[in-house]
């Protein structure tokens, strides 16, 4: 399971329609809406500089939360769609979907290296040159993984870790249909020189 589930926090917006986004606009908030998990659908405000700094932290289609509204049951939710002033780019509106447990969902995974000491490769003056450090993966909400783990046992200079050499959680599944590079060990500069100043000659 996921360690931390970041919270979002709203207000229910009184009123519907435009003229309840209009006036929510005014007062600094930003409107939104909560649907889907078998409830009703329910209106919110989110205050706008708290949902402008969120929205910096990037990613925020593809981030899991746990939404608090006072007077409701703590639920999570996903975004699905942030619309935006077309001349300043700000936030106008919010739509959220409430997640089952059972709910499929694409969540960026963080990738977790370990036994570097026991790679012969590394301990030759080799690097660990990470290409992601975090990917992409279809999960179901219920069972989110915290990270992925990359054993660096036995590793030698010159090999390349694909998505495929790494044992996902259950349930897991890349959302890129490829097999593609998470990691490799690069030769020391020194020995690289070396290999160009051969080829050189």
């Amino acid at each position: 399971m996921a360690g931390e589930i970041p919270d979002l926090i709203a207000e229910v917006r009184t009123g519907t329609g435009k003229g309840a986004a209009r006036q929510a606009r005014r007062e600094s908030y930003v409107p939104g809406i909560v649907y889907g998990g078998g409830k009703e659908p329910l209106p919110l405000n989110f205050k706008y500089n708290y949902l402008l700094k969120s929205l910096k932290n990037g990613r925020f289609l593809s981030t899991l939360f746990n939404l608090k509204v006072e007077g409701q049951e703590d639920v999570r939710v996903i975004c699905r769609a942030v619309q935006r002033d077309v001349v300043k780019d700000l936030p106008t509106h919010v739509d959220l979907m409430r997640l089952r447990r059972t709910s499929r969902i694409n969540l960026f995974i963080h990738v977790n290296f370990e036994n570097a000491d026991k790679a012969p490769g590394l301990k030759r003056g080799g690097t660990l040159t990470v290409v992601r450090s975090e990917v992409e993966l279809e999960v179901t909400a219920g069972d989110i993984p915290d990270h992925i783990t990359v054993d660096l046992t036995g590793r030698q200079i010159g090999d390349v870790i694909h998505i495929n050499d790494i044992e996902l959680p259950a349930g897991a599944k890349p959302t890129i249909n490829r097999n593609f590079v998470i990691a490799n060990i690069a030769a020391p500069s020194g020995l690289r020189s070396e290999d160009n100043a051969d080829g050189a000659e």
